[in-house]
């Protein structure tokens, strides 16, 4: 990589009114960090997409400053402009001419790159989006499905190593599994790359996956609330915004609040060389009927219940094995998701080198969504029931 990071945006007083009096955006003020993901959400004709096309001066505003960096690109040639910026697009845009190597080197060719370092540039970016450069780039876009123009699109517009990243919509048009492996997979690119990245899209459920920010706009270009997706989700600044982010957003916050050592239960624990008699007792004193088997490392060896504990041995030759185990920093939704899936009543949470630090049930998790709730939130909707009853939504 180049290693080009983020640079800020910020938008002062940008307004746009078309000539039939439309005011598709008015008086917007949003300051994006460096480096930061902000989606734009809202409802069509809210302004979303006006504001990226301002950015990049595909639309011209009528009004207001709009700097990138040390840049008011208002006052700059926007072609000039457009070339710091990659530009990702629901209908990709390719050149259906063209193949994904010469798509790829579009704008490095542009701004006299020469062949060498474009040539490495388009194997770099065909690794990083997960497409095999041998295999791909010497088709033709209509010979790719549509996940793979769309990450041939975004490969094209990182190519340059652009600062900033305006993408609208961008995995609006292919199916569902492909669009939560694109998602997944560009949340990983955004990790290493660190872009500043304003992101269009109608789907809360995506922005609040991918964004550091939201900013939810209402119809006419109004910003409503510019936050986190927990901040979004658990304290909406308005009725607006409450009713846009939907009834369920008490069960959306489980996809943004990690799990954290304090959310955790903690049964008894019990090693596995301790005789059956020996954790019979131990067990006997727990108000649940099982305890968890941790090695002398502090490893999660499994589980054992009132069941197994009987007749001569030790706990090693009677514990059963977990199914499933979670990391403390996973979001609740991961964790909720387990739980269902493998019908269990409790999921072991363990550190980053495997050690065991306790377990979540469905009560704790709802415990947990109280305990993060944003200053000043009002009470969920959710309640522990609610929880397990909806919790096969969460696995979907």
């Amino acid at each position: 990589m180049d290693g080009t990071r983020g640079v800020a945006i910020r938008l002062e007083g940008v307004s746009k009114t078309y000539a039939d009096g439309t005011q598709a955006v008015q008086e917007l003020d949003l300051a994006v960090e460096p480096g930061e993901l902000v989606a734009l959400v809202g409802p069509s004709g809210c302004g979303k997409s006006t504001t990226l096309r301002m950015v990049n001066r595909l639309i011209e505003p009528t009004a207001g400053r709009i700097v990138v960096g040390d840049t008011d690109v208002t006052r700059t040639d926007p072609v000039v402009a457009r070339r710091d910026m990659g530009y990702v697009i629901q209908q990709v845009g390719l050149f259906p001419h063209q193949t994904v190597r010469d798509n790829i080197a579009t704008v490095p060719r542009l701004v006299g790159w020469n062949k060498a370092r474009t040539a490495d540039r388009v194997t770099e970016m065909l690794e990083l989006v997960g497409l095999d450069p041998d295999t791909y780039a010497g088709r033709y876009p209509h010979e790719l499905s549509g996940g793979q123009r769309q990450r041939v699109g975004v490969a094209r517009a990182l190519a340059a190593d652009p600062p900033v990243l305006l993408m609208d919509e961008p995995f609006g048009a292919v199916d569902p599994i492909a669009r939560d492996r694109l998602q997944a997979q560009f949340r990983s690119i955004q990790a290493q790359l660190g872009k500043t990245v304003l992101f269009v899209t109608h789907d809360i459920d995506e922005a609040v996956r991918l964004a550091d920010r939201i900013a939810v706009f209402s119809v006419g270009g109004r910003l409503e609330q510019f936050a986190d997706p927990a901040t979004v989700l658990g304290a909406p600044a308005t009725a607006f915004v409450a009713d846009f982010v939907g009834s369920d957003r008490g069960l959306r916050r489980l996809a943004v609040t990690p799990i954290e050592p304090d959310d955790l239960e903690h049964p008894p624990t019990v090693s596995p060389q301790q005789p059956l008699a020996q954790a019979r007792a131990v067990i006997d004193r727990a108000p649940e009927p099982y305890a968890v088997v941790v090695d002398d490392e502090g490893r999660l060896r499994g589980w054992v219940g009132v069941r197994e504990c009987v007749g001569d041995g030790t706990v090693a030759d009677r514990m059963r094995r977990f199914d499933e185990t979670v990391e403390v920093g996973d979001t609740l939704r991961r964790a909720l998701a387990e739980i269902v899936q493998h019908d269990a009543g409790w999921l072991p949470v363990l550190d980053g080198d495997e050690r065991y630090q306790g377990v979540l049930t469905p009560t704790s998790v709802y415990t947990a969504l109280r305990r993060h709730l944003p200053e000043g939130a009002a009470t969920p909707e959710a309640t522990p029931e609610a929880t397990q009853e909806t919790a096969e939504d969460v696995t979907a």
